[in-house]
């Protein structure tokens, strides 16, 4: 009852695993988010692609590590340019 004759695991794209743990790392840490972002989006688009062509398992993990990268991405980029602005304002006043 426990097993499952016949049941074959798909081989899980290795860069998409690691483009969600750094789109989720990048949602959360601080600083560093900015450059996991980046990072996760190259490898993301990578593993999108790799998957298209070898029918590996894994574009689930790809997309939401692409989703997570993108968003982390502009909102840094939005909080980096706000920063810069804020110290034209400040030598201003």
């Amino acid at each position: 009852m426990g097993e499952s004759a016949g049941v074959v695991k798909e081989k899980v794209n290795g860069k998409a695993v690691t483009s969600l743990v750094l789109g989720i790392v990048s949602l959360i840490l601080p600083y560093v988010g900015l450059i996991t972002g980046i990072i996760g989006i190259v490898l993301a688009k990578s593993a999108l692609k790799e998957i298209k062509v070898s029918s590996e398992g894994g574009r689930g993990l790809a997309v939401g590590g692409l989703t997570c990268s993108i968003i982390a991405t502009v909102l840094y980029a939005i909080m980096v340019v706000l920063f810069i602005l804020s110290l034209g304002w400040a030598t201003i006043y």
